[in-house]
């Protein structure tokens, strides 16, 4: 849920005038199951925002991501990333205006090897409700999960992902410093690992938002690896504004570093949203 002005959740318009007190939602804790950035990797390519899914509100939402340059041998048990399409399905429902839970399934395909399904997340958040007027967003979510060996160089991860956000005007910024941890798989040893990332975006119009998103993985926190073993990726993106119930985000990336998951060079993503009120 890649939220480009703080109101998109709730069906209100943008606001188009800087609002100094404007902070949106949420200081949320994250589980995720990723082996180490696992779902930002090229499953799940998204920097979260603070505001959450509205009481009583689904929100399904596909991600879509092609692996132009990639691996295009097997290394042990994982597979070539070269040509790979991956496809995730994230399914989020809002209880209350502090508390939603998302649900992530990832699949996979890859020439000479089909389609597979790749492992499940399950994603509890928590938020400072925006009727507290804090002057930013603030929130905090836990991802937990399980990714086959094949996928996923740690199979078994949790994520805590606080967020911090704001809407400024036309211009929108959001901060992810993420700790991943690894229960099985090389990186267990290394206990939790920073991951942070970060998107700036502006409204050209109410129609169109154009930004950039940053991802790395910069090792151990409590001592980051050498710049040449940590992950970057960079990628500028579009976002457009169908209405209030739609979110489409999409935007090629390039890999900085040849590395850990981040070592895919060049990928294609799109994230195609849809909200329903129940």
């Amino acid at each position: 849920m890649n939220t480009w002005w703080n109101t998109s959740r709730t069906g209100s318009s943008p606001p188009w005038r800087p609002r100094f007190w404007e902070a949106g939602a949420a200081l949320v804790l994250a589980m995720a199951a990723s082996g180490l950035c696992f779902a930002q990797d090229n499953y799940e390519i998204q920097v979260y925002g603070s505001e959450l899914v509205a009481p009583n509100n689904t929100m399904f939402e596909l991600h879509s991501n092609y692996t132009f340059s990639g691996t295009s041998q097997t290394e042990g048990s994982f597979l070539p990333t070269q040509d790979s399409l991956h496809e995730t399905v994230e399914i989020t429902h809002g209880f209350t205006d502090y508390f939603e839970t998302g649900l992530y399934i990832f699949t996979n395909y890859t020439p000479h090897y089909g389609y597979s399904w790749v492992g499940d997340h399950i994603r509890p958040r928590f938020s400072i409700p925006e009727k507290w007027h804090w002057p930013v967003g603030l929130s905090i979510s836990n991802e937990i999960g399980y990714a086959k060996p094949q996928y996923a160089m740690n199979t078994w991860t949790w994520e805590i992902r606080p967020i911090i956000d704001k809407q400024m005007g036309r211009f929108y910024w959001s901060f992810n410093p993420a700790f991943d941890r690894s229960f099985q798989g090389p990186d267990v040893n290394k206990g939790f690992v920073f991951s942070p990332q970060g998107t700036a975006t502006f409204n050209i119009s109410k129609l169109v938002n154009v930004g950039v998103e940053y991802y790395s993985s910069l090792g151990s926190a409590l001592g980051f690896d050498p710049f040449y073993d940590q992950s970057h990726q960079i990628f500028p993106v579009i976002n457009l504004n169908f209405s209030p119930k739609w979110e489409f985000n999409i935007g090629p990336g390039w890999g900085l570093t040849s590395v850990g998951d981040h070592r895919d060079r060049f990928i294609l993503k799109m994230i195609l949203g849809r909200r329903f009120d129940w």
